[in-house]
């Protein structure tokens, strides 16, 4: 009886435990949610600040940003985003979606809970059958939070942002 009796008692503190366990992964996955719905509005703000110091600088076209409005509760948590910046037929696709996992590393080395790519095209490029691409991740790195490419054919790497973005629309040009 008294085997029985610790028996129980560890079960019980087993089945405790599993509600702790629970209540952890619960938590874990809302701040993951939390953190891509801001990753999102991130990605679309970093677009939206080129595109418009582009425009300030411009007297005869405009570079345009689709979608120009991007809010969290925008966010495809199942499915793709993208976003399309657009310079007189010259086109930036940024294309993203939430990982698999919570967090994965199988696409790349660094911690990420976001993937997409970008896509740069024009008509010329087109017409080759040629689009160039790159690797998009937003990766949880010790230091900081960030969205980073990379390129698979050089094994370069970087934060996306504003440098990035000039350097690859310079090559559609």
């Amino acid at each position: 009886m008294l085997g029985r009796d610790k028996r129980l008692k560890r079960l019980a503190e087993n089945i405790d435990a599993l509600a702790e366990k629970d209540e952890r992964r619960e938590n874990h996955s809302r701040e993951i949610a939390a953190l891509r719905r801001r990753a999102a509005t991130e990605l679309h703000a970093i677009c939206a600040d080129f595109v418009a110091s582009v425009n300030r600088l411009l007297s005869r076209s405009e570079v345009t940003l689709d979608p120009p409005d991007f809010s969290a509760e925008a966010l495809r948590e199942e499915g793709v985003n993208l976003i399309q910046v657009n310079a007189r037929g010259r086109i930036l696709q940024i294309e993203f979606a939430t990982a698999p996992d919570l967090v994965s590393t199988e696409d790349f080395r660094i911690p990420y809970t976001m993937k997409g790519s970008v896509r740069a095209f024009n008509q010329i490029l087109l017409d080759k059958d040629l689009i160039e691409e790159q690797l998009l991740f937003y990766t949880l790195e010790k230091e900081k939070k960030m969205w980073r490419f990379f390129d698979a054919r050089t094994y370069r790497s970087g934060p996306f942002d504003q440098e990035y973005l000039v350097n690859v629309m310079e090559q559609l040009l």
